[in-house]
């Protein structure tokens, strides 16, 4: 029987945000991890999939249709959480074996001495750094008539994104910088996703740092122009991460080999064919299909590249939004 992902089309477009980059914040990341002794189904193993209420997690939810867990030995049940502050310590604790969240997240938490391990990659923004502006499923938008055209023009600037501390705004700070522009000299202010186009139209804010569907709508609204993505401070920057803990990966290395495995071929699938991804969305989510069809999702890859999270966190660390740097050697686990 098919455990699909249910959710409104309002709660899967404000979830997005959380997606793509919900911080660290809130409760405590300290638990015992301990492995899964859920009864498995047959021979499978059972695992419990932490995911956020996302399109993306259609993804996952295809894979599990199409047997591509089951086939590496998986039985996969994947429960929603609000962010990465509910995400972590379930991780943490053993509540959860594997979950999918933003990157900056699990550096944050393991440079604070959380245990934890990123396994795989999960989605990006684009598929290569050549793919142009018009596909990006998140950007920053400005009034027409605010004289914003580089992101030097972002100096003295307001712009809202959904939380701070997030790849938004270090995506944004480190484009301003390589513009010639300082950094420091931008506010950034925390709005929720839906209520910032509004915002933007009354001449509250100066920008707006949103993702899809509310990007496509901003884009399509009359006075409004499209700045640019702050994701491409980092050419192939990942949105989402796999991770697991590391008291799980250590008891547990064939189950973590085989959910990577699994996770890249569901990967490829959902890229393979990108309708039926799309169908997915529909069907999981409960997301209007016109509204599916009209907006740019994330590009869902799997494989992990080291160098990627290498970047982010170097660059996390420059604009401070780490205090210290996470042991990377540890954190990250790649075949």
């Amino acid at each position: 029987m098919k455990k699909n992902l249910r959710f409104t089309a309002l709660a899967a477009a404000t979830a997005a945000a959380a997606l793509i980059l919900s911080g660290c914040s809130g409760g405590s990341l300290e638990g015992d991890a301990k492995t899964t002794d859920a009864p498995a189904s047959g021979d499978l193993t059972h695992v419990i999939v932490g995911v956020l209420p996302i399109a993306p997690a259609s993804a996952m939810q295809l894979g599990i249709d199409e047997g591509i867990f089951e086939k590496h030995g998986l039985d996969v049940e994947l429960q929603l959480g609000d962010g990465g502050a509910a995400l972590l310590p379930a991780v943490s604790s053993g509540t959860m074996q594997f979950a999918v969240g933003n990157p900056l997240s699990v550096l944050t938490a393991a440079s604070q001495g959380l245990d934890m391990r990123i396994i795989a990659g999960y989605s990006r923004n684009y598929e290569n750094p050549s793919d142009p502006e018009d596909k990006a499923p998140s950007g920053i938008v400005v009034a027409a008539d605010s004289g914003i055209k580089t992101w030097k023009d972002l100096e003295g600037k307001t712009v809202a994104i959904n939380a701070l501390n997030t790849q938004g705004d270090l995506g944004t700070k480190a484009m301003v910088e390589a513009d010639g522009g300082d950094p420091s000299k931008v506010n950034f202010i925390e709005i929720a996703f839906p209520d910032q186009l509004a915002q933007l139209e009354q001449g509250n804010i100066d920008a707006s740092w949103t993702p899809e569907p509310f990007l496509s709508k901003s884009r399509a609204t009359e006075g409004v122009e499209f700045l640019g993505d702050p994701l491409r401070a980092i050419d192939n920057l990942y949105t989402m991460v796999t991770f697991t803990s590391g008291a799980y990966a250590d008891a547990n290395p064939e189950v973590v080999d085989a959910f990577r495995a699994a996770l890249i071929e569901t990967a490829d699938a959902a890229m393979a064919d990108k309708s039926k991804f799309r169908a997915a969305v529909v069907e999981h989510t409960g997301m209007d299909a016109a509204v599916v069809d009209g907006i740019n999702l994330e590009y869902i890859s799997g494989k992990l590249d080291p160098k990627v999270i290498e970047e982010l966190s170097a660059l996390a660390l420059k604009f401070k939004f780490l205090q210290q740097e996470p042991d990377l050697s540890k954190v990250l686990m790649t075949k």
